[in-house]
């Protein structure tokens, strides 16, 4: 898996107005060109900041002086789109298809985990001879393969969930060990980029920088969020706002670094959804998480001096079209290796040249978001129209009314119905992609310990997430009678022993709890036998609400040693006592011992 030599790419047939995608092979084995040498790349990509979260895109009150002047030496495009959350527009990123393909179809519970089959942007580059790094928040899946070192960055740097709870002298990873930093995030993780690109002399280099800011919690030094002082805004909107100045600020430190490279760098800058707040957004309807035009539509900026002139792009494209553009454009050669369908298309013809209607034929943009319900929100993007599946199906003029004030699914029946059913072809064949959760993988040599948070366990009826929603950094409740259970399934590479340890906390009411161990075809009983009762404190950060999140400590519990066999394996925790002795429980981790001779 991590030196495989198969890559995705180039071109696909743009999904055509008159229906769904075609089937094509486009799959690739990679070859290199012969014409001089191959330009780096430098991917930046902001998390939750709005397409108007730029002083460039009219916002009067941001400073956005670095990105500003990005823009005017980029060739822009005017409508791009991205996935409505988080994780999902990572694995579309990636992998140049759309989420739902590659497994992903939400950000936590595993929904978040791209399938390791999947080929990256990563691996893309590296079999083509690149240096690769992934620096800062990965969200495709936590434990190897579907960690970033097994999906083809030989450098990774930052964190794998959702989202971090500690934005200063936080701890990170880095390549699997957990480092201590002293600062601030954003900040660390551009000192980690400039030192890559800085010592990436020899080789092309590969640079993904997926920054966390300005995600919650709304944590920012004092000097940026001062700057907003007394301008009218909320808290909020205040951190955001100095989140996004102190992000322009490091990718102002990260351009400069790379200065004497820039005649053969691609910078490319795009942000992951929507702004995650009711801020300035262009008249946009919609937000992080909606699927309507302010929920997906984000900067794209790509710089390439002396070689892209900067100009306006007005055709619509994705965040699926990166991987063939950059491939292109790196002169990665592509032949046909496997079955497993590009949505992308390469923007080269729209970065380097004027091109007509008849060559660049309008095309279908599809987004999925799942409600927990059979039939998912999404919508469908053409040059013309936005369709809209959420209670309703809804269909808009977008170049007639870009603000979507008017639903014309009546009046417009032909275009409406057109849509409809494309999407419904769409759901149809993307469905089996997330019918089934992914397992958790244990038992790769590159990860001896693997980590089981208990967001992705499945909790028997009454057991549940302390915040509800099961995110990152939420951990297991109400976890105290006889029956109740916590399981993880688990895909296991290589068969052997494997020591168990649970996180926990309780008071004195939870010592003697008797809990039960099933792994696999053996079991343990395990005793809690000492009381960690750390005190429930808020996280920190600048905000109006009173409904902050939550954070505690945890302690170890060994919890015995289990002979594991290859393949589908489900490890059960379960509650044995017979009075209520709760518990919370916030992950287990399973230690290799040794390997089956």
């Amino acid at each position: 898996m991590n030196e495989r030599f198969l890559v995705v790419m180039t071109f696909v047939l743009g999904l055509s107005c008159s229906g769904l995608i075609a089937p094509a092979p486009s799959l690739f084995a990679a070859s290199v060109s012969d014409n001089g040498p191959r330009p780096n790349i430098v991917l930046i990509m902001a998390d939750d900041q709005g397409w108007g979260d730029l002083r460039c895109h009219g916002n009067d009150i941001i400073q956005t002086p670095n990105l500003d002047a990005l823009a005017e030496q980029s060739v822009q495009f005017d409508r791009f789109f991205v996935s409505p959350v988080c994780a999902p527009t990572r694995a579309s990123l990636l992998t140049g298809r759309f989420d739902v393909r590659t497994g992903v179809s939400g950000v936590t519970n595993r929904l978040e985990v791209m399938r390791a089959e999947e080929v990256t942007m990563g691996e893309v580059f590296r079999a083509a001879g690149y240096r690769t790094a992934c620096i800062g928040k990965w969200h495709n899946g936590e434990q190897f393969p579907n960690h970033p070192t097994g999906q083809g960055f030989e450098h990774f740097f930052g964190f794998c969930g959702g989202h971090w709870n500690n934005y200063f002298d936080t701890t990170l990873e880095d390549n699997g060990r957990r480092v201590k930093t002293s600062g601030y995030i954003t900040d660390i993780l551009t000192d980690a980029a400039i030192d890559f690109v800085t010592r990436s002399s020899d080789k092309p280099f590969l640079c993904y920088v997926p920054y966390n800011a300005p995600h919650t919690p709304w944590q920012v030094p004092d000097k940026w969020f001062d700057q907003y002082a007394g301008k009218g805004l909320d808290a909020a909107t205040q951190s955001a706002y100095a989140m996004v100045t102190n992000i322009d600020h490091n990718v102002g430190r990260l351009l400069k670094a790379i200065e004497q490279q820039r005649s053969r760098t691609i910078v490319l800058f795009l942000t992951d959804n929507g702004p995650n707040g009711n801020r300035y957004n262009g008249n946009m309807r919609g937000v992080k998480g909606s699927v309507h035009e302010g929920g997906v539509r984000v900067p794209l900026f790509v710089s390439w001096p002396g070689t892209l002139p900067p100009k306006r792009v007005e055709q619509i494209a994705a965040h699926v079209d990166l991987l063939p553009t950059l491939a292109e454009l790196c002169g990665v050669k592509l032949s046909v290796a496997d079955n497993r369908p590009l949505d992308g298309r390469s923007l080269v013809p729209l970065l380097k040249g004027s091109v007509t209607e008849d060559q660049w034929p309008d095309r279908m943009i599809y987004t999925h978001r799942s409600r927990g319900t059979s039939t998912p929100f999404g919508a469908v993007r053409t040059q013309q129209y936005r369709f809209v599946r959420e209670r309703q199906d809804q269909l808009y003029d977008m170049v007639a009314d870009p603000d979507q004030k008017t639903d014309i699914s009546q009046t417009k029946p032909d275009a409406f119905r057109r849509l409809q059913a494309a999407f419904d072809r769409y759901v149809q064949e993307t469905n089996a992609s997330i019918a089934k959760i992914e397992p958790i993988p244990v038992g790769f040599p590159e990860s001896p310990q693997v980590e089981l948070p208990a967001v992705e366990a499945m909790l028997s009826p009454g057991v549940r997430f302390f915040e509800g929603h099961g995110w990152a950094h939420d951990w297991a409740v109400d976890f105290d009678q006889q029956g109740d259970e916590l399981s993880w399934p688990l895909k296991v590479h290589t068969p052997g022993s494997y020591r168990l340890i649970l996180r926990y906390a309780c008071d004195s009411s939870g010592v003697g709890a008797k809990l039960q161990v099933e792994a696999g075809e053996q079991s343990g009983k395990v005793v809690v036998s000492d009381e960690f009762n750390s005190p429930l404190r808020d996280r920190s950060e600048r905000s109006d609400s009173k409904g902050l999140r939550s954070v505690r400590d945890f302690a170890d519990l060994e919890a015995g040693t289990y002979h594991l066999n290859a393949g589908d394996v489900s490890l059960t925790l379960r509650h044995q006592s017979d009075r209520s002795q709760p518990l919370e429980i916030d992950s287990a981790s399973l230690v290799k011992v040794s390997d089956d001779r």
